[in-house]
């Protein structure tokens, strides 16, 4: 028995054919045009960038999530808090005060000394800040808070049983500040000095 082992092409195309070559041509094309290595787009920069592996995709995308989460920690401003604390050296000299072995002193020794860090500290306190009562009521008053109150504004201490509203006695009315008006500092400032040293000539 003899095989004709010669390939055949078909005298003519129906729509099946047609088909089958149409697909045969488009997976060639896949093939040779696909990258060696996966593009991504920086959303942020706009730039194209090689990835090997769809798991480092992934591990790059959760990683740029995690950095542009805001952090809910808020970093402190060390040079206000340096500049309140050298105003409060110069209007009542604290730092000296606070840092003095009181032990040797008599009670009116350090009464007086303390008159002065008072004097001081209320001079500067309400210089450079605008200050109000957080509660209106009068202390050693009785309130009553209502749920939802704002736990941020009222600590609650002692038996605290239950949920709101509470009824108590208000210890402390509270402080908030409404405005702060340090002086500005100048271009080079060493906010560190606190108090520069003193040397008469």
């Amino acid at each position: 028995m003899n095989f004709d082992l010669t390939p055949q092409l078909p005298a003519t195309f129906d729509l099946t054919h047609l088909v089958l070559a149409g697909i045969a041509v488009i997976l060639l094309l896949a093939l040779l045009l696909k990258p060696s290595k996966r593009t991504l787009v920086d959303a942020e920069t706009g730039e194209s960038t090689a990835d090997d592996t769809l798991s480092d995709t992934a591990d790059k995308k959760i990683d740029s999530t995690a950095v542009k989460e805001p952090s809910t920690i808020k970093q402190p401003s060390p040079e206000s808090a340096l500049q309140f604390l050298g105003l409060l050296q110069q209007e009542a000299r604290l730092i000296d005060f606070v840092q003095e072995e009181i032990g040797a002193y008599s009670d009116e020794e350090v009464g007086a000394a303390a008159r002065v860090v008072h004097e001081g500290s209320k001079k500067a306190i309400n210089e450079y800040f605008a200050l109000s009562t957080i509660r209106a009521e009068d202390e050693e008053s009785r309130v009553t808070l209502a749920e939802g109150f704002n736990a941020a504004e009222v600590r609650l201490t002692g038996n605290v049983v239950g949920t709101a509203p509470f009824t108590g006695t208000l210890i402390h009315r509270g402080w908030r500040v409404e405005a702060v008006n340090l002086p500005k500092l100048s271009a080079g400032h060493d906010a560190t000095i606190v108090a520069a040293a003193e040397v008469e000539l």
